[in-house]
């Protein structure tokens, strides 16, 4: 067992299962005979919420907080040369960062089933304000081991107080080997070189993780936008349709009101024709009678004539 990949373990767990772990590493430690290193590890500190919130955020996040270590090394080179523009541009992009990253490391706690209270995440923007304002503090959260948050109580980059660390110890000192030892110190440098290896590899596997997620972010991005072109077109075509669609109904409904003023006008025709044929009617009746009548007439005259040619004439 090895102090460095003890403590790398141990501060990577949620904060309820630290001093579990912590104990049963301990106990092997014993059992394998090193207790020396069994007391080391007895002493690791349990971390505060806020310092296990900053470790989760370097693990998860390393290139940003590696970013953030740069960018105060550059304001204290800007500082030092007394770049005026330079320095006021490093200042907004410090606060901006310093604002993204506390609400990423909330975010991260969150979805790791620990929320981060007000002063909580209070006390992560402060360790990382440290972090940038000191060399010291920037290399303790990139180890991801703190202990407790880091203040830095200076005037800016480079100035004032040191910061207050709360990390684990470095690793115990190496003693000089004796022939007996030799072996097992070879073996266990070659623990340190596969441990090495092994951080090397999550650090590439997250990297590469936060590359997946960048680029699906981006692919979610571009689909996002297409639907929306694709869902305004939908609507402009809609209000097409719609709009010739109300044309058409009004073209119908005038064509309604047309249809029925003459329905109207046919009725009002057909009520005048309907007059028209009862006096047509009537007045074709009393021809009727004044035609039979004439018919009777004439039948008298034509008897009376008939009457009248077969009378012998009077003396």
């Amino acid at each position: 067992m090895d102090l460095d990949e003890v403590a790398d373990e141990l501060y990577g767990l949620p904060p309820g299962e630290f001093v579990a772990a912590r104990t049963e590493a301990a106990r092997r430690a014993r059992a394998a005979g090193d207790r020396a290193l069994a007391g080391e590890i007895g002493a690791l500190g349990r971390p505060s919420t806020a310092a296990w919130a900053c470790n989760a955020l370097v693990r998860d996040r390393p290139d940003e907080i590696a970013g953030l270590v740069e960018l105060g090394d550059l304001l204290r080179e800007a500082q030092q040369t007394l770049a005026g523009d330079e320095l006021r541009a490093l200042g907004t992009q410090r606060s901006r960062l310093l604002a993204a990253l506390t609400r990423q490391a909330r975010v991260l706690a969150a979805r790791l089933g620990h929320p981060l209270s007000e002063a909580v995440a209070g006390q992560v923007e402060e360790t990382l304000r440290a972090a940038l304002a000191d060399p010291d503090a920037g290399e303790a959260l990139l180890a991801g081991r703190l202990t407790g948050a880091l203040s830095y109580q200076g005037l800016g980059p480079g100035l004032g107080s040191r910061p207050d660390l709360r990390v684990v110890p470095p690793p115990r000192p190496a003693r000089p080997a004796t022939p007996a030892e030799a072996p097992a110190r070879r073996s266990r440098s070659g623990e340190d070189e596969r441990a090495r290896r092994a951080a090397e590899e999550r650090r590439r596997a997250a990297e590469e993780r936060r590359r997946r997620e960048v680029e699906a972010a981006r692919e979610e991005a571009r689909a996002a936008a297409a639907a929306a072109e694709e869902a305004a077109d939908a609507a402009r075509a809609a209000h097409d349709r719609a709009a010739r669609a109300a044309e058409r109904q009004q073209e119908l409904l005038d064509r309604a009101e047309e249809l029925a003023a003459e329905l109207t006008r046919v009725r009002e025709e057909a009520t005048a024709a309907e007059g028209d044929a009862g006096r047509a009617r009537r007045r074709a009746t009393s021809a009727d009678r004044a035609a039979e009548r004439a018919a009777a007439e004439h039948d008298r005259a034509a008897a009376r004539v008939e009457e009248l040619e077969r009378a012998p004439l009077e003396g």
